[in-house]
């Protein structure tokens, strides 16, 4: 717990986060009451086929009731290693695995209010299977290329915040 905090109370704790009402100390003494929501992380992953086009998904977002092209990503099980849930969530939704995953970088989701931090990776070396979709999950895989889904960034018709940074982290790196 932060030494800014001077309660924490827990108030929601649902299947994949823990909900509390926490009193923040202030520089000048004050404390204000904020909300934090606690998360397991989450990964997210790039994956790039030979020719390099990008695989992404079209997955449905019940909290924006809406459809989004994004790309491969999920939650952390406890004490699973990001890696390991990177490829296991690749595989899951889009039926490939990776023979190589390369670490980009990790960054919080929305440090305002949640602790949540996504690790994001790279899949090449792809080879193509079947789903392995959750009960719950809709989702259809979409592969374009890199000059398609620059151009759907920025028309706005991708606007999934993880995919968006996890392309600027893959672009920078590959000086794209």
């Amino acid at each position: 717990m932060s030494s800014r905090l001077v309660y924490r109370e827990l108030v929601y704790e649902g299947a994949v986060a823990k909900g509390y009402r926490v009193g923040l100390r202030m520089p000048d003494g004050t404390v204000v009451p904020r909300d934090l929501f606690c998360y397991a992380g989450a990964v997210v992953v790039l994956p790039v086929l030979p020719d390099g086009r990008i695989v992404l998904i079209r997955n449905y977002r019940f909290a924006v009731d809406e459809h989004l092209l994004e790309l491969p990503a999920g939650l952390l099980a406890e004490g699973e290693e990001p890696s390991r849930a990177a490829a296991r969530e690749l595989a899951e939704e889009t039926g490939y695995t990776a023979g190589a995953l390369t670490a980009l970088g990790s960054f919080y989701t929305g440090p305002g209010t949640t602790n949540e931090i996504m690790h994001t990776f790279l899949a090449t070396d792809l080879r193509c299977g079947r789903q392995d979709l959750e009960e719950y999950e809709e989702i259809t895989v979409a592969v374009h290329t890199p000059a398609e889904v620059r151009e759907m960034v920025a028309s706005g018709e991708l606007h999934d915040g993880k995919t968006m940074a996890t392309l600027a982290l893959y672009w920078l790196r590959e000086g794209l």
